[in-house]
């Protein structure tokens, strides 16, 4: 397991930008796969994006294709998610995750580690 901790979430007009990035600490964080889900009021979490160990695979939720973009550097321990053309319904508290193997995953199950979230907020 790793450990994370998110920051640059914040208020942001629908249409403007936003990137979040995700520190970890462990060992382990260059051979695991990262992803970003989000939790918005009354609503379950749901899968953001995900990025393989490497970088070398991305894989998007629907909602947030041509939009979002997840990348990483292993030798920082760092994992970003660039937020563009953000949406009202884009708003919520948004979690790093590591995931239990290499690849770029997409369920919550396949994740063991978990940051504490920051919160994006996006008005209309």
């Amino acid at each position: 397991q790793v450990q994370l901790v998110e920051s640059g979430g914040g208020l942001v007009q629908a249409g403007g930008s936003l990137r979040l990035s995700c520190a970890a600490s462990g060992r382990t964080f260059s051979r695991i796969g990262m992803g970003w889900f989000r939790q918005a009021p009354g609503k379950e979490r749901e899968f953001v994006a995900a990025i393989s160990f490497s970088g070398g695979s991305t894989y998007y939720a629907d909602s947030v294709k041509g939009r979002f973009t997840i990348s990483r550097e292993n030798g920082k321990k760092t994992v970003w998610l660039q937020m563009n053309s953000l949406k009202p319904e884009d708003t919520g508290v948004y979690y790093c995750a590591g995931a239990r193997s290499p690849q770029a995953v997409g369920h919550a199950y396949e994740y063991d580690s978990w940051g504490q979230g920051t919160q994006v907020t996006v008005s209309s």
